[in-house]
């Protein structure tokens, strides 16, 4: 593009409501949202039963005290892991993308990031959506194929007007959806309690209900790919006003529910799926007993003794809860694509074209029968995911605040970043490598079982060793001039758009201030700006466009 030409986006891109500031800093002045407005939205994403069919597949295939122990050891250590990241991204208004940018992976570093999260949500839309489709093949009889498209294909205008509709969507179901969430438990309490004693002596495919180190580590691979669901709460939590000492506790309060503390619910939800699977495995099998549409039938039958009735009530909760997360798998794969595409081929057509690409990606695994695998695909995914999740995690504990080696704030500008930061892009390259050998048995079998913590101790060691062995040099590759900010905003020199101070960074290629996202999509400039001394030249120019055009 020449100094002189604008870019000019298309419709999609132009509208910020449809766009949500995929690629962006959310500016202070879209985000209207009280702090208990974006905590809710956020946890209403938690409504997925994959949780119930998760803890369900691992007390049928490990027995009830190793999917019990795997629970409750993750929970913890996935509240622990989504503290910082959660803070950080809330406090400087930012997606997970933008947050492991400036968290030791660089500007092309966080690509494979990218990857790996887009992943995380359309292999969980898959799982979501199997899960929906069953429910709708049991209440209509029509074949499970087409049920998988009807579920994919329900959730895309739902998500076209992003955090706008959502947080409306989110919060208005809630009460009910919670209602409903308690209902089988309650009633298997009261009309058969006797289900809990069995419960706690299931001893599953494996043929032991005591505890089994290797049984154990196998339980929680499956349990920990669910670490990279703090990326999908943060995507919420990007919209919280500003902390200030007014705010302060009820933005805390929201900050931590409504982030880490997700793993509350989630771990709740799976100790249900236990229950209701060990419940109900003797009467459908096997096969059938980790699918929550037939935990939620049988549990209800016990108090509906009319089978349609029941099965209504069953398929409406079940179509609740799956509209609920797949909405905020489908919204988070679309940002997760749209920073993906961008810095890959410079180039943005809006975030709903990447919407339709992740739904359809999702649709495809439906109909490979990816829910049969479930267990197989989580294990080794796992791996991945805490290796970046870990990696992230020690820059932001150990790298900024201890070892000052990481800058204190979140740098996210392609301008001010070196393309690959060997601190945090290393340490989870490193740390999957190692941990997906041990995974297929390369190191024994108990390395093999606990693949996925080894994975998470080396990328949270490595991160701050290789901070130290670089001095922290590649972090910031240059900075700008100062830029300050104006209630009418500062004028974006390509795109004739004016965003806020934060969101601008200081071009010798255009000679002026341009938008992060411009910056993204800049394909000539060869990184110019990095060359050191660049942007002290063009200091008086970035003066002269920051003055609003008359």
């Amino acid at each position: 593009m020449s100094k002189s030409s604008k870019r000019r986006f298309n419709s999609l891109v132009n509208n910020p409501v449809m766009e949500d500031y995929a690629l962006r800093y959310a500016p202070k002045s879209f985000r209207r949202w009280s702090e208990f407005a974006v905590a809710s939205s956020a946890l209403g994403g938690i409504a997925y039963l994959a949780d119930f069919a998760i803890g369900g597949s691992i007390t049928l295939s490990y027995g009830f005290t190793n999917a019990l122990t795997a629970i409750l050891v993750v929970a913890a250590i996935i509240f622990l892991t989504g503290i910082p990241i959660a803070y950080y991204a809330a406090r400087y208004n930012i997606d997970m993308d933008l947050l492991t940018r400036g968290a030791g992976f660089g500007y092309y570093g966080s690509t494979l990031t990218s990857l790996v999260y887009a992943s995380f949500t359309f292999i969980y839309f898959s799982l979501e959506g199997s899960v929906m489709s069953q429910a709708i093949t049991a209440y209509f009889g029509i074949p499970l194929a087409v049920s998988y498209v009807i579920a994919s294909l329900l959730i895309i205008p739902l998500v076209i007007y992003g955090m706008t509709f959502l947080s409306k969507l989110q919060v208005w179901t809630q009460p009910v959806w919670l209602a409903l969430l308690v209902l089988p438990l309650i009633v298997i309490a009261t009309k058969d309690p006797h289900a809990f004693v069995h419960w706690t002596h299931f001893a599953g495919s494996a043929g032991s209900a005591g505890f089994n180190a290797l049984l154990f580590g196998s339980a929680a691979g499956v349990v920990l790919s669910l670490i990279a669901q703090i990326g999908e709460q943060v995507d919420y939590l990007r919209f919280m006003p500003n902390l200030t000492a007014k705010n302060r506790r009820a933005w805390w309060w929201a900050v931590i529910l409504a982030g880490p503390g997700w793993v509350f619910l989630g771990a709740a939800k799976q100790i249900g799926g236990s229950v209701l699977a060990s419940y109900i495995a003797p009467q459908v099998g096997p096969v059938k007993a980790d699918e929550p549409i037939q935990m939620y039938l049988h549990a209800l039958h016990l108090w509906i003794p009319n089978v349609a009735m029941a099965l209504t009530i069953g398929t409406f909760f079940v179509l609740l809860s799956q509209i609920k997360i797949n909405v905020t798998n489908a919204y988070s794969g679309s940002l997760s694509w749209s920073n993906f595409f961008s810095r890959i081929f410079h180039v943005h057509p809006g975030r709903v074209v990447w919407l339709v690409l992740n739904v359809g990606i999702a649709l495809t695994l439906m109909e490979l029968g990816v829910f049969g695998f479930l267990g197989s695909i989580l294990g080794f995914y796992s791996n991945v995911a805490v290796a970046w999740i870990g990696a992230v995690v020690a820059d932001l504990v150990i790298n900024k605040p201890l070892l000052k080696v990481s800058p204190s704030y979140i740098e996210f500008k392609r301008g001010h970043l070196y393309n690959f930061n060997p601190v945090g892009f290393g340490a989870m390259v490193i740390a999957s490598a190692v941990s997906i050998a041990a995974y297929f048995g390369l190191f024994g079998k108990v390395l093999s079982a606990f693949s996925p913590f080894l994975s998470l101790g080396l990328a949270f060691v490595l991160s701050p060793i290789i901070a130290v062995l670089t001095h922290g040099r590649y972090y910031i590759a240059r900075t700008s001039p100062d830029i300050p900010d104006r209630p009418e905003g500062v004028l974006c020199a390509v795109c004739d758009f004016s965003f806020e101070a934060h969101d601008m960074v200081a071009c010798p290629h255009h000679e002026g201030t341009v938008c992060s996202l411009c910056c993204s999509l800049e394909a000539d400039c060869h990184d110019r700006c990095k060359v050191p001394g660049s942007y002290i030249q063009i200091a008086p120019a970035v003066q002269e466009n920051m003055s609003p055009r008359v």
